[in-house]
């Protein structure tokens, strides 16, 4: 078995159970929010989440299992990291901070990170590539949900 077999599901599993950690810190808060009536309910959000973050392991051991040079995989490593942190840090300015617009322009930084990771992967695996699809569209939809929440709540 290689090393990215065990590596990549832990470091993403480490982006979800941090970034459940902070939104759970902060559920008392979300519940006093004004929501738009379109809102997801937490269990949609969930399975969602966890959905993305199945495809996006899928997307990243299809690539570093491709026989790829070292250098080839370094920008994938580099915007898959920044990708994680921006994941973790919206979790920490939406529900642990409460600053609901910062979260907003930090989840537009976070879009265009799955983005890149699209483009990135697109001449090493399609399907790599189209597994990440999910996850921009997931992230385009919350970016205008926090958006929302934003304006009524401001």
């Amino acid at each position: 078995m290689k090393l990215n077999h065990l590596l990549i599901p832990a470091a993403v599993a480490l982006v979800a159970v941090l970034g459940s950690a902070f939104t759970r810190g902060g559920m008392s808060w979300y519940r006093t929010l004004k929501l738009p009536s379109w809102t997801p309910q937490g269990s949609t959000i969930g399975l969602v989440w966890t959905t993305i973050f199945v495809l996006a392991a899928a997307s990243l051991l299809l690539v570093f299992n491709g026989g790829h040079a070292e250098r080839v995989l370094r920008p994938i490593v580099r915007v898959a990291a920044l990708n994680a942190a921006l994941n973790v840090l919206w979790s920490l300015l939406f529900f642990g901070f409460h600053r609901i617009g910062a979260a907003t322009v930090e989840a537009t930084l976070l879009g265009a990170t799955v983005v890149w990771l699209m483009v990135l992967v697109w001449p090493l695996s399609r399907l790599a590539s189209l597994l990440l699809a999910p996850y921009a569209a997931w992230v385009a939809f919350a970016t205008y949900l926090a958006y929302s929440v934003w304006r009524l709540n401001g």
